[in-house]
């Protein structure tokens, strides 16, 4: 991926230097605790996707808690803490890119927004290593992955998961793993669109009517290919708007992550078998058809995982 001539935003906070991790005076997980408490059956869940980049998981438990009395209770956050974090686009290599693959994302969803009479403004991401507060939902991990806070409409980011992405799901290799990047900040940058549209909320409030954690858990499927669409659909814009920018390699790369990180991927190597009903991102086929529905045909409408239930 080329990415020298891309518009660099300082929505960015780096506590990557920030040794306390922002906790302050420290805290806890801050998961939403349904009256029941979580199943084992969903931290088991939770531990297969730690490096499924989606949203927030202690959010897909805010929507698919264990049901108490046929209610299901509302989530708590941990409340926002301050920390010290330079502002603006980083100067290293690493910063730069993620700067610039945001400046990027930005600018094609304003123009997407701007087109249907809409306005657009940006997440910022949080950089980090190992540990930092994640405001409204609780602690940021490393081991969670890449994820978005829609409370706080923040992308949670430890670049060290790109080296894992190399290394662990050999998704990429060499100038390919920048796309990869790329690919994988542009997924979380779909849930913010969703945020923005007001899916997000509306997905919520259904997985706390309906009655099963399979149903639920169905429901977040399609909210995660969602995402994967929408960022196909910002590579489909930006090769329009900088032809040139996608080198050999690249789209071969984001599909081999996308199916190194696909739920019957990661169950079969955790476990050796496949639960489909406890699926919460989609299954590997389905994450490479949702990413390359939306960059061929590079329209949100073409982004409808619902199908005749479209919210």
């Amino acid at each position: 991926m080329r990415y020298d001539d891309f518009r660099r935003s300082d929505d960015i906070e780096d506590r990557r230097d920030d040794s306390g991790g922002g906790m302050g005076g420290g805290g806890g997980f801050g998961l939403p605790m349904g009256g029941g408490g979580l199943g084992i059956g969903t931290i088991i869940v939770l531990g297969l996707i730690s490096y499924a980049f989606g949203i927030d998981p202690r959010i897909l438990i805010g929507g698919a808690e264990v049901l108490n009395g046929g209610r299901s209770q509302a989530p708590s956050y941990q409340t926002d803490r301050s920390s010290t974090a330079r502002t603006g686009a980083p100067t290293d290599e690493m910063g730069s890119m993620i700067a610039g693959i945001l400046g990027e994302i930005d600018d094609r969803w304003s123009e997407i927004f701007e087109a249907s009479g809409q306005s657009y403004t940006g997440p910022r991401i949080v950089l980090f290593r190992n540990v930092t507060n994640g405001g409204r939902c609780g602690m940021a991990q490393s081991a969670m992955g890449p994820f978005y806070c829609p409370p706080d409409k923040k992308i949670f980011l430890d670049t060290g998961f790109f080296r894992e992405v190399e290394t662990r799901f050999r998704g990429c290799s060499g100038n390919a793993c920048k796309f990869t990047a790329a690919y994988i900040i542009a997924h979380e940058a779909g849930h913010h669109v969703q945020n923005l549209l007001g899916i997000l909320p509306r997905v919520t409030r259904l997985q706390q009517q309906v009655g099963s954690k399979a149903e639920s858990n169905a429901l977040q499927v399609k909210v995660e290919l969602q995402a994967d669409c929408l960022s196909g659909v910002w590579v489909n814009r930006e090769e329009k708007k900088r032809p040139g920018f996608l080198e050999a390699g690249d789209i071969d790369a984001a599909l081999t992550t996308a199916s190194a990180i696909g739920d019957d991927t990661l169950q079969r190597q955790a476990t050796g078998r496949v639960v489909p009903d406890s699926f919460t991102h989609g299954s590997a086929a389905q994450r490479k058809q949702w990413f390359m529905t939306g960059y061929k045909q590079g329209t949100v409408q073409a982004c409808n995982t619902f199908g005749a239930a479209a919210l």
